[in-house]
């Protein structure tokens, strides 16, 4: 993959759109510096970039715990220092600001959680280092970040009401995402077990760009299909997709056929109503029988002006259900699935099933 040619198309070709399908006032500027980080220092340490940590790479340690690395070496350096003899305590304050304790809570939800012995499975999980990771949390001799903890944690929560159904209704395999990252839940697919599965990632250039070399290493080439192999086709068969498409926003009204789960994680927030109005317009013309959101219950922050960072109108927790007239809430979890916030605010987890 010439990831600078495949970006540079992309782009080109976002520039073109219909303002419904191009990045929102949250991510405008934001997508501008990302690409540009991303010609200059290239794509294969994209998870040490600070412009990429800074919006699509989540850490529960720097920088998204607004605490830099610098910071934690010099309160755990100054801690060590007053108290020589407590190293127990010492460990525990480095483990706290790394974000390990978090990490390690957020894995026993998932297998208290968690039957092992029903698809999908998501105890043999482990995640690849490819993108140069500055925050990996080896626990049990298998690899987690917070993205892939934040995707286990929602199937997982899934899973339970799946084990509700009658036998004969089978496990969601064709999986449908708007927002899919650097691509993790494509990754966590392809170790699940699940046969004849198939992930679409549909997301905005450069992330999008990202996710298919991400999933292009740690998946293989072989089973990932790209932007530029599918611009010129008018329609997208479903059936006929391989395991892993990524796929830009413009062509979601391209697919024809039908999906088993629509995903959203922390990105509708970032978006404007009318936006996320229309995108779930065109994913209930796929009818999935299950729709699993992730955002911000209380909504993204209003900008304040031109030069911050917000959104011109929240999207709020309350307006998912209005937004799937055809679809009936199952679940609503920031605890123990989801998130809350150390001021109040609660990053939850929607489960809609079609009525």
């Amino acid at each position: 993959m010439d990831f600078p040619q495949e970006l540079r198309i992309s782009l080109q070709d976002l520039s073109e759109q219909d303002l419904l399908y191009q990045p929102t006032t949250f991510w405008a500027r934001a997508s501008a510096e990302i690409a540009a980080s991303l010609f200059a220092e290239g794509v294969d340490g994209f998870r040490a970039n600070p412009h990429c940590l800074g919006f699509f790479v989540p850490n529960y340690g720097a920088p998204t715990s607004g605490i830099t690395r610098e910071e934690q070496e010099k309160l755990v350096e100054g801690f060590r220092c007053r108290n020589p003899g407590a190293a127990k305590s010492t460990l525990a304050l480095h483990q706290m600001l790394s974000g390990q304790s978090a990490a390690l809570a957020d894995l026993r939800v998932l297998q208290a959680a968690d039957d092992p012995g029903r698809l999908p499975f998501l105890h043999n999980f482990t995640e690849s280092k490819w993108g140069e990771p500055v925050e990996h949390h080896s626990i049990d001799g298998k690899r987690y970040s917070r993205s892939s903890l934040n995707y286990l944690l929602g199937l997982v929560m899934l899973k339970k009401y799946m084990s509700q159904e009658v036998p004969s209704e089978p496990v969601p395999r064709t999986i449908l995402e708007i927002g899919g990252g650097f691509g993790t839940l494509g990754e966590v697919l392809s170790q699940s077990g699940l046969a004849d599965w198939r992930y679409i990632d549909i997301d905005i250039p450069p992330t999008a760009t990202v996710a298919e070399w991400y999933l292009r290493q740690a998946v293989g080439d072989n089973k990932v299909l790209g932007y530029s192999q599918t611009r010129n086709i008018d329609l997208l068969q479903i059936s006929n997709l391989p395991p892993i498409s990524v796929l830009m926003p413009w062509q979601l009204q391209r697919l024809q056929g039908t999906i088993d789960l629509f995903v959203n994680f922390i990105s509708f927030q970032e978006m404007e109503p009318p936006v996320v109005s229309n995108y779930l317009r065109l994913v209930s013309n796929l009818a999935p029988r299950w729709i699993l959101l992730r955002n911000l219950k209380e909504g993204k922050q209003r900008r304040k002006d031109l030069d911050s960072v917000g959104v011109d109108e929240p999207i709020l927790g309350d307006d998912y259900p209005a937004m799937l007239p055809t679809y009936a809430l199952v679940e609503r979890s920031a605890m123990p699935f989801g998130y809350v916030t150390v001021d109040g605010f609660h990053s939850e987890l929607l489960l809609f099933r079609r009525a």
